[in-house]
């Protein structure tokens, strides 16, 4: 039951796909106790990379995050599970949705989502200059 203070618990998304889970320990809280809002975005980009990788088919680099928004705070202990979708693939980015969810450790099997973000990565050759993407192969 949510109260006015409390978020609303949610169903996972079925139009994503889940890419990363991961449990924030005490090492990664900032001065208030919460997990640093920093080691939830390295997280992110990390997720976020996991379809970007499929299709880039090597070395890509993270050259935008267009929005990331933090709707709730993430606690030590939360297992946090994140969701991806591509929404564009261009010649040489791709840029991919993700959703993050939180199951508080003393609500298992609830969940409310935490954070959102955009984020785009360019395919890069050796010289770190970017590279035509390859044709999607059927089957991926």
């Amino acid at each position: 039951m949510s109260t006015p203070n409390s978020p609303a618990h949610v169903t996972l998304p079925t139009d994503k796909e889940l890419v990363l889970k991961v449990i924030p320990m005490p090492g990664d809280c900032n001065a208030n106790g919460d997990i640093f809002g920093g080691w939830v975005m390295s997280q992110v980009d990390l997720a976020g990379s996991v379809l970007p990788a499929r299709r880039v088919q090597g070395r890509m680099a993270t050259v935008a995050v267009k929005e990331f928004i933090f709707k709730q705070p993430v606690r030590v202990g939360d297992l946090l599970s994140f969701y991806a979708h591509l929404s564009h693939v261009g010649r040489t980015s791709v840029t991919v949705e993700v959703e993050v969810y939180a199951e508080r450790i003393q609500r298992q099997g609830r969940y409310i989502k935490v954070t959102e973000a955009t984020l785009t990565y360019v395919a890069i050759d050796e010289a770190g200059r970017p590279r035509a993407i390859p044709p999607e192969v059927s089957g991926n």
